[in-house]
């Protein structure tokens, strides 16, 4: 199934979340309760606002879970379909025209810069987003040459750092 379509579990899991939501509105909204007072011969009834009964309360919790129910499914449906192994959607053929032609310029601006530029440029480049840790592995550079040509690609503007918990993401712009 496509992610965003509704159909089948998705399309039950609407109906009930849309009709929870009615329920509780009508029964927040019309919770006026009469008392009827008899005096001898006379009865006086009289509008009590804001009292429920029991068939209302119950209404209101059936109504408050479904709601919760259906509507939390409605959010995880496609992130709990992914974990059970069906394959994330592919790209369309637009998106990996872009993409390709962001690669290949990407590749041109490496062949334009010096040589700690051009290697720190091209294993950012292969990998696509990578800690700023894990550089000194791919390139060989130390932690502060490593930094000090980052500040020199993101002045130039060709990557960005990200802050991540105690360290940085790197990705291309």
């Amino acid at each position: 199934m496509e992610r965003g379509r509704f159909g089948g579990k998705k399309l039950f899991a609407a109906a009930i979340f849309i009709a929870s939501i009615i329920v509780l509105a009508v029964k927040l909204l019309s919770s006026a309760s009469v008392q009827v007072f008899v005096e001898g011969n006379t009865a006086i009834t009289s509008q009590v606002q804001g009292l429920f009964t029991y068939t209302d309360v119950l209404a209101l919790v059936l109504s408050s879970m479904l709601m919760g129910g259906s509507g939390l499914y409605l959010l995880l449906h496609d992130s709990l379909g992914m974990r059970a192994g069906t394959a994330p959607p592919q790209p369309t053929s637009v998106g990996s025209t872009i993409l390709e032609e962001r690669r290949q310029r990407w590749e041109e601006t490496a062949k334009t810069l010096k040589k700690n530029e051009q290697a720190l440029y091209k294993a950012i480049l292969d990998e696509g987003v990578i800690n700023q840790s894990e550089l000194t592995d791919k390139t060989g550079l130390s932690p502060s040459d490593i930094s000090r040509t980052l500040y020199l690609l993101e002045s130039k503007g060709l990557v960005e750092r990200k802050r991540l918990g105690m360290g940085n993401v790197v990705l291309l712009k």
